[in-house]
């Protein structure tokens, strides 16, 4: 277990190095996307004037205040609460954010499935986020793209890797085995 500390963004050796149960800090950009986003960019064509390349995503819908554009709040908004939504539902997203968007790494929460860990292989708190400094597709807010500036956004635990590792897996699998002993011990087949 190791920790690494990221100034975004990010190169593909860095991100393929990154072990299940290493952890990560994350210092620069951060883009906030959620389900709305992401229907929008890969189902319905809309681009974004972002460039997400090896930058890491996080899964939100933040809740924010739009104020005065200022050196504090560059794109008008003030972060209210910032966390991680469910990342699962929002599965069949990994792969083209990774491959058409260049997004290096996925924050979430609630575990993502065999589809993303192949989809790795191939390619929060609010007092971390410093400013919102830029929205894009903001018709679709609170589901916008948000380009926060964090420091010290973490430490965040690597729960899939590029190698296939995944904490998820492992965790599922260990208690398939737990449930089998103890259906066994109660006379359950």
């Amino acid at each position: 277990m190791a920790h690494h500390e990221f100034t975004m963004p990010v190169s593909e050796a860095q991100a393929r190095a990154l072990r299940v149960d290493d952890t990560v800090t994350l210092n620069g950009t951060l883009y906030g996307i959620r389900d709305a986003t992401q229907i929008h960019m890969f189902d319905r064509g809309r681009k974004t004037r972002f460039d997400l390349a090896g930058h890491a995503a996080i899964h939100t819908a933040p809740n924010v205040r739009k104020v005065e554009k200022s050196a504090v709040n560059p794109a008008g908004y003030a972060p209210l609460c910032i966390g991680t939504t469910t990342s699962e539902r929002m599965e069949r997203f990994t792969r083209p954010l990774m491959q058409q968007n260049g997004v290096r790494l996925i924050i979430g929460k609630g575990g993502l499935r065999e589809q993303s860990a192949a989809a790795f292989q191939a390619a929060l708190e609010t007092t971390w986020v410093e400013a919102i400094e830029d929205v894009d597709l903001d018709d679709l807010n609170p589901e916008s793209l948000w380009k926060f500036r964090v420091r010290g956004f973490g430490p965040l635990l690597v729960a899939m890797d590029s190698q296939g590792g995944s904490l998820y897996s492992r965790v599922r699998d260990a208690a398939r085995g737990r449930r089998a002993e103890v259906l066994k011990r109660l006379g359950v087949r």
